[in-house]
C-alpha cells in the first residue's frame, strides 16, 4: 500500500509501505489487552498496608467484656474497627506483570499503525533534523505540517533535536526501538520518517 509522503518543502508524494505492519484490520480485543499490559508492566508495585501487628495501636482490652451492651472486643487494632489493620493487606513485592507474546505484540502495533493511517493521523516525512538545538526550529516544522500534538519517530534522535523538542507541550520524539501502543494511541498524530518506516517494518513486519 502506500502512504502520504511530505518533503522538507512541504510537497506531498507517496511512499510504498508494507500492507503486513499498514494495512491491518482493526482488531479493538487486542488493541485493548495490549494496552492494559503495557501500563500493568510498567506498574512498580510498591503500595503497602498493614495487617493488625503492624499498625499502631495499643493491646489493651478497650473495654470489659460483659456488661456494655456492645460486641466483646480484645483490642482497638481489630481489622474490625476504624483504623486497624487490613485483613488481607497489599504487599510491597506484588507483581502486576502481565505477559505479552512477542507475535501478539507485532500484531497489535501492526493494528495501530494501520488504524492511525486510515483515520489519516499518520504521516511520513523525508527526515526529521534540526541545525540547532532550539525549540523554534521544531516548532517551526510542526507548524509547517500543521500539528499541535504529535509522537515523532525518527530513525536517530540526535543531540540538537533532543535538546530542541523537550519545551514544547504535548510532543515527544522517540526512535523505532522506543515506540509502544500508549503513545502510539496518546498523541493526536504520528510522524514518522522514511528511515523510520524501514526500521519499523523490519522489526515488525
Amino acid at each position: 500500500m502506500e502512504l502520504k509522503l511530505v518533503n522538507e518543502q512541504g510537497a506531498q508524494t507517496s511512499v510504498t509501505v508494507s500492507d503486513t505492519l499498514f494495512g491491518r484490520e482493526y482488531n479493538e480485543a487486542l488493541v485493548h489487552q495490549l494496552v492494559v499490559a503495557y501500563q500493568a508492566n510498567a506498574r512498580s508495585g510498591n503500595r503497602k498496608q498493614k495487617d493488625r501487628e503492624e499498625v499502631h495501636h495499643s493491646t489493651k482490652k478497650p473495654f470489659k467484656q460483659k456488661g456494655t451492651g456492645r460486641a466483646r472486643a480484645g483490642m482497638t487494632s481489630s481489622p474490625l474497627w476504624r483504623g486497624g489493620g487490613r485483613i488481607f493487606p497489599n504487599s510491597p513485592d506484588e507483581n502486576f506483570s502481565q505477559k505479552v507474546n512477542r507475535k501478539m505484540h507485532r500484531a497489535g502495533m501492526a493494528v495501530i499503525l494501520s488504524q492511525l493511517a486510515r483515520e489519516g493521523r499518520l504521516v511520513v516525512v523525508d527526515g526529521f533534523t534540526v541545525e540547532a538545538p532550539k525549540t523554534r526550529l521544531v516548532a517551526d516544522k510542526m507548524r509547517a505540517l500543521g500539528l499541535t500534538s504529535a509522537l515523532v519517530i525518527t530513525d536517530k534522535v540526535d543531540e540538537n533535536l533532543g535538546l530542541a523538542y523537550r519545551n514544547i507541550p504535548n510532543f515527544a520524539v522517540i526512535e523505532p526501538h522506543q515506540a509502544d501502543p500508549v503513545s502510539l494511541l496518546h498523541f493526536s498524530n504520528v510522524v514518522m520518517t522514511k528511515a523510520a518506516v524501514s526500521k519499523m517494518e523490519e522489526s515488525l513486519a
